[in-house]
């Protein structure tokens, strides 16, 4: 369970890193549009783990390596925002969320199913 420090910070470095993206979000993303979807920090802070969804989702691959090549770039342009704030910035984790991937492929699957309607049980008395 996370401290409440460990929230506030996670939700500090979201607010932070999307301000960081909207400003040049082609240098980072390309034609993909990414959305931060979850930010978790370690207890001592000292790392952060970004939660990202793109679409369209076949980009996915190409985002993170982007991500990866730019993070120290990255955890500058953070440094900057919330350096009067905090002693050390934290590390950089990109990690791909496709959740939303995944429950629509299920959505999907369960839309094709062909689940005839349940028989009406009609006892006469």
């Amino acid at each position: 369970m996370d401290s409440k420090r460990q929230h506030k910070f996670s939700r500090q470095i979201l607010k932070d890193l999307s301000q960081v993206f909207q400003r040049d979000p082609h240098h980072f993303f390309g034609t993909s549009l990414v959305t931060i979807t979850d930010v978790e920090v370690a207890v001592d802070l000292s790392l952060a783990k970004i939660y990202f969804s793109v679409m369209p989702n076949h980009n996915a691959d190409t985002v993170l390596q982007k991500l990866n090549e730019r993070k120290n770039e990255i955890r500058g342009k953070l440094g900057n925002l919330i350096g009067k704030r905090i002693r050390k910035i934290p590390e950089l984790a990109f990690f791909h969320d496709n959740t939303e991937e995944k429950a629509s492929h299920i959505d999907k699957l369960i839309d094709s199913l062909d689940i005839p309607p349940a028989e009406e049980n009609s006892e006469e008395a």
